[in-house]
């Protein structure tokens, strides 16, 4: 029997009932790797000796009575997170040798669990892209076409699991990083509420593994499987233990519903500042159709909808202020002297991102005042909505583009071109009010690639979106295996 391409929770029913055992999982995935990697190139640091002693190890406890909730699961990490005497470099070449000594927190859940790590997922530069290639472990391709990508910067953590190599992966979203690849490989991710997971440990080299609350990233898990969404947060959820005065459990209110009958979906499927390919726009028909046959409550419009040009003007300012705070000072000044030249008239998203580039502490507090707003205009709407289904980025996944400068990109979409980094405001529409929402794959274009949508929950209601994506896989079907 192919294990490979079960889910965690398929394979946890195998574990507990004797028919596999960890170090049967672990030995196929490794031969998985060793067979396929080489063509796609997501693994990019193994620790398969490990792996086979965790593997030992996860048995051993079974066998003792032990059961915990991913024990024996192999899976794999994204690069950026420390795990202890494995290289941490975010795909930068001068951090190539950096080594930390202990793990992420999120790694430690994971090992706590019971899970068996394999090793870590490729990354782009600095976690700074929407592809994934480096120039210390390479481009790591699309597993439906090799010549396109695999989306970023979580691209090394989708492929793998559209590959079959470990059930489940961890990664981080700033802008799109676990919800892009997903959409972009047919797998599944969730983006948590903002300071649900913990995110120490997953951190720039070679700078310390402290605690911190940062303002719009957030780690999350990524699957074949909305349940195993559900399984893997559960596991990842909760504040970092060094933080004082928290508690660390986090009880997440349950779903508002479980029958699809019961939800009111508002669907959007245009954005006022970028076009939206036609196989994008047909994936969340798709949804739209499952809804309205499982009896949803489904509209196209609503005036409670935080006005979305405001919204990706502020998620890019926002974005790039943070972005560029550690740059040299006279990087700083070539910057501040562009932005100097704008004029008052240019609303554009590129002089969005200069101007929060050059943001001074004043102009972040009026930028997150203009946010709080926001997060108001959501919780009303949620009043009324229980999600809301949009594009995760308006295309399918895109020939690989290597230009060093993101900001001389272009991506063509329907015969007009845009520049590369305004295809991030979809994913700015759960990211900047810090939203959760969840990447659900909902079948291939018509060129055969994956599409996906992202289901936007209310803050802290993980659950909803999640539920959510569980009665849409069992309406439209869920991941397929590269063909």
């Amino acid at each position: 029997m192919d294990w490979n391409l079960m889910t965690a929770e398929e394979l946890l029913t195998a574990l507990r009932a004797g028919e596999v055992s960890s170090a049967e999982l672990t030995d196929d995935a490794i031969a998985r790797i060793e067979r396929d990697d080489k063509t796609v190139n997501a693994i990019c640091v193994r620790d398969f000796d490990r792996a086979r002693a965790a593997a030992r190890d996860a048995d051993q406890a079974r066998a003792r009575g032990e059961d915990r909730p991913l024990l024996g699961i192999p899976v794999t990490v994204k690069e950026s997170f420390n795990v202890a005497e494995l290289p941490t470099t975010w795909g930068v070449p001068s951090h190539r040798d950096f080594v930390p000594d202990e793990d992420a927190v999120q790694v430690s859940r994971l090992r706590a669990a019971g899970a068996v790590v394999l090793g870590k997922t490729n990354v782009p530069l600095g976690l700074q892209d929407i592809q994934t290639f480096n120039e210390i472990y390479g481009t790591t391709n699309n597993p439906w076409d090799p010549a396109r990508t695999a989306g970023g910067s979580s691209g090394g953590s989708a492929v793998a699991l559209a590959c079959g190599f470990g059930a489940l992966s961890i990664g981080s979203d700033i802008g799109g990083s676990l919800r892009t690849p997903a959409h972009f490989c047919g797998v599944y991710a969730h983006k948590p509420t903002l300071n649900l997971a913990a995110v120490r440990g997953m951190t720039p080299p070679p700078g310390p593994a402290l605690p911190v609350d940062l303002d719009l990233a957030v780690v999350g898990p990524m699957a074949r499987s909305a349940r195993d969404l559900t399984l893997l947060l559960d596991v990842m959820a909760g504040p970092d233990p060094l933080t004082l005065g928290m508690a660390h459990e986090v009880k997440l209110p349950p779903a508002r519903h479980e029958r699809l009958g019961d939800f009111r979906v508002l669907v959007l499927d245009r954005h006022p500042l970028i076009g939206t390919r036609s196989e994008v726009r047909a994936g969340v028909d798709r949804v739209a159709d499952a809804l309205v046959a499982g009896g949803a409550r489904v509209e196209r419009h609503s005036a409670l909808l935080p006005d979305l040009t405001e919204a990706a003007q502020l998620y890019m300012q926002l974005l790039f202020s943070g972005a560029v705070a550690r740059y040299p000072a006279e990087a700083y000044e070539q910057l501040r002297a562009r932005a100097a030249g704008l004029s008052p008239e240019d609303q554009s998203l590129d002089a969005a991102r200069l101007r929060g580039m050059v943001f001074s502490h004043r102009d972040w507090i009026q930028a997150n005042d203009r946010r709080e707003l926001h997060r108001h205009g959501w919780r009303r709407l949620f009043a009324e909505f229980d999600a809301v289904v949009c594009p995760v980025t308006p295309t399918a996944a895109f020939p690989h583009d290597h230009e060093p400068d993101l900001l001389v990109r272009r991506l063509g979409i329907d015969g007009v071109e845009y520049p590369y980094l305004d295809q991030l405001v979809w994913a700015g529409v759960a990211t900047m009010p810090g939203l959760p929402s969840t990447a659900v794959p909902t079948g291939l274009s018509a060129e055969g690639l994956p599409v996906g949508v992202q289901l936007i929950g209310p803050m802290y209601e993980d659950r909803t979106p999640l539920r959510l994506a569980e009665l849409l896989e069992q309406e439209i079907g869920g991941f397929q295996a590269p063909r």
